[in-house]
């Protein structure tokens, strides 16, 4: 009898079972983009796609202060909780937290490529260590009852093989991994930034789409270079889910559309003037409770993106929420500068 490949023999092992639903469409954690204050505008646009935490490393978890790192309302969600590290008890423990804080997805980040996440022995390095990663998987899985999913690149350096990636998949897969959201770059590790490893590796959509086709048991999902929801809709012919992440955070508004086209809510898309005075809200009640107002208004700066009064609205904002004091009349007066059609703009679904 011949013996099987390793990556053959550990897709036959692996759990043929996943928890939770696969939603098909997210947005991307993002490191000092996707906080409290971003999620809670983008809930004011969509309400059913995933959004994420920014990576937050399993020692801040078990060390820090929770209720700002963890804290979070039940509107956010559906909400994933994504850890960084490579301790399986620690990201176990990490795992147990996130289900007790209302967490509804806990991920491991095997895709950051930065200097600082790489001495901390995670992030895109781990891509050379499936075992370890398919440890923490398990641990994690069997601490707490939440979806346990993995973000990675499609390999690093020198391993970058379509059968490298497919080993890494098949390693962490047998270990009970529910999803796998996969970054169709590759990384360098040395030699660029984690700006320019976000850019100038060449997407290759087709290995993503290949691992999906090969092992349709997996529950696989795209991202990299996604700008708007018809580039999404595409994908999904060929893969489960698709993940957004800059494109989310300059136009967030792309996702007005988002729940009538891929969860079939009949409720109608909101107007960005309804929008703007959800977020208005929002910001009036954390301004109430201490916070900065630039902490929030920094994120809706795209609203109003490629349409008119998108400059004012921004230019306003960017002059006006952090002087001392501001509360959440700086939003109104730059909603003001909008004209009036563009506000009550609503899209076609």
């Amino acid at each position: 009898m011949a013996v099987a490949e390793p990556a053959t023999a550990a897709f036959a092992a692996a759990a043929p079972s996943r928890r939770g639903v696969t939603r098909p469409l997210s947005v991307a954690p993002m490191m000092d983009r996707t906080d409290r204050h971003f999620r809670a505008l983008l809930r004011r646009i969509t309400r059913r796609t995933l959004l994420y935490s920014e990576m937050i490393t399993a020692g801040a978890v078990l060390h820090g202060d929770r209720d700002h790192l963890l804290g979070h309302a039940p509107e956010e969600r559906p909400l994933a909780l994504q850890l960084g590290g490579d301790d399986p008890a620690e990201l176990a423990a990490c795992a147990r937290i996130a289900e007790a804080w209302g967490y509804d997805e806990v991920n491991l980040n095997v895709g950051c490529p930065s200097d600082r996440v790489q001495k901390g022995r995670f992030g895109a390095c781990l891509m050379a260590e499936p075992e370890r990663v398919a440890a923490a998987v398990a641990a994690m899985r069997g601490a707490c009852a939440l979806p346990v999913t993995v973000k990675h690149r499609i390999g690093i350096d020198e391993l970058d093989r379509y059968e490298d990636m497919e080993r890494f998949v098949a390693v962490v897969a047998a270990a009970g991994c529910d999803r796998f959201s996969v970054h169709a770059r590759k990384a360098w590790l040395s030699g660029l930034s984690p700006k320019e490893n976000r850019s100038v590796p060449p997407l290759r959509y087709a290995e993503v789409y290949r691992l999906k086709r090969e092992h349709p048991e997996l529950a696989i999902e795209i991202n990299g270079g996604v700008a708007d929801l018809a580039a999404a809709a595409e994908h999904l012919d060929h893969v489960d889910a698709v993940m957004i992440g800059r494109a989310a955070y300059d136009d967030p508004y792309l996702f007005a559309t988002a729940d009538a086209r891929f969860f079939a809510d009949p409720a109608p898309p909101p107007t960005r003037r309804e929008v703007a005075e959800g977020l208005i809200d929002y910001a009036a009640g954390q301004v109430a409770r201490g916070a900065l107002l630039k902490h929030v208004a920094r994120h809706a700066l795209g609203l109003f993106a490629g349409r008119p009064g998108a400059r004012a609205w921004k230019r306003h904002l960017a002059e006006n929420a952090h002087r001392e004091g501001a509360g959440a009349e700086v939003l109104r007066q730059a909603m003001e500068k909008v004209p009036a059609h563009v506000l009550a703009e609503r899209p076609a679904v």
